[in-house]
């Protein structure tokens, strides 16, 4: 299971009713694991969810989230690890780390849990605004609300990271979306470590393949399936995408496949919010060219980041290397990460 919102959210509401205690992180100076906005949720009965380090706060944590049970109030931590002197919990990383534990009841709603697992499955982004609360504060006095982007009473690119807002009270300001969703267009057997590692990273996965022996069920668990035409896809999807990797190994396929990206991008291009980002191509240069070529297209007319040969240069051949080299890429374009791309690099 991934430490995505959404998947910590899932398990929450299996027994929202339980005694659960939220750790979120609320400010961060210097260097650490995890930054501000970053939560996990801990079960009275030890069971944990989520991860806010590396494994060398949790124990504690736990210890706090018993005592903020017991109390029925919020508890505010600070891990101090600016001072090299000090190993209480050596965290090496050299930063200060401020978090806050609050039970979540029906005093405080369950902190809107419910209207925020609601949100993150309507594909734009919005902002969890929640209280901060003095120490020894009752629970009734937490609150958290969903604000979408153009309510905000506050210039939302000042918030493009989790941070503070400062009026007549503090609150912390966390931007959220909803998962990442990525199609792979083509089922082949060389997907599937693709498919497997795209759902660890938390992403949401659309598997297309029209061909009777590909992208069979039972090879691609947690991978919504799709057993139809390109076109007739293009059709009926009309669901955000922010990724499409097109891996037929059939030039035919592949020059339908780049036609329907290239109209999902074209699509997308007034669309503020839910823009695909990024579409990649197996295969070297003279095949890519020759794809383009079948589809009537240049790459110059595809509206994002377009990666063929798919990828970055990280060596081997295997197909979970491949997927490895094809995700870091999609997932630097995500994060608006320094990409090298393959075709850049002399091999």
């Amino acid at each position: 299971m991934s430490n995505h919102i959404a998947d910590i959210l899932a398990q929450w509401q299996i027994n929202p009713t339980d005694d659960w205690v939220l750790a979120v992180i609320t400010q961060v100076q210097g260097s650490s694991y995890r930054k501000a906005g970053a939560m996990m949720l801990f079960h009275p009965l030890g069971r944990s969810i989520g991860i806010l380090s590396g494994g060398c706060l949790e124990a504690d944590l736990r210890r706090h989230a018993q005592m903020a049970l017991q109390s029925k109030q919020a508890i505010l931590v600070q891990y101090d690890a600016s001072d090299e002197s000090d190993a209480s919990y050596q965290l090496g990383c050299g930063g200060i780390v401020e978090l806050m534990l609050v039970p979540l009841s029906r005093d405080n709603h369950y902190l809107n849990f419910h209207q925020l697992t609601e949100q993150l499955y309507h594909g734009e982004p919005f902002f969890y605004q929640l209280s901060l609360p003095r120490r020894n504060t009752s629970l009734a006095n937490i609150s958290a609300k969903i604000v979408p982007v153009n309510e905000a009473c506050f210039p939302p690119e000042d918030f493009k990271r989790a941070g503070i807002l400062q009026t007549e009270r503090t609150e912390l300001i966390v931007p959220m979306r909803s998962r990442y969703r990525i199609a792979i267009l083509g089922g082949g057997l060389d997907a599937q470590p693709m498919v497997a590692m795209a759902i660890n990273l938390g992403w949401q996965v659309d598997l297309v393949d029209e061909r009777t022996a590909y992208a069979r069920n039972h090879d691609f668990p947690g991978a919504r399936i799709f057993k139809q035409s390109i076109e007739t896809l293009a059709e009926n999807f009309t669901e955000h995408l922010d990724g499409i990797v097109i891996m037929h190994h059939n030039l035919a396929l592949d020059a339908k496949a780049l036609k329907y990206a290239k109209a999902i991008a074209d699509r997308d291009q007034n669309s503020a919010h839910s823009s695909l980002k990024y579409i990649a191509m197996l295969g070297p240069t003279h095949r890519r060219e020759r794809v383009l070529q079948k589809a009537e297209l240049t790459s110059k007319q595809i509206n994002c980041f377009f990666s063929a040969p798919a990828g970055l240069a990280l060596g081997g051949e295997l197909p979970e290397s491949v997927a490895l080299s094809i995700l870091s890429q999609c997932h630097g374009v995500f994060h608006q990460a320094r990409i090298i791309a393959l075709d850049k690099v002399m091999l």
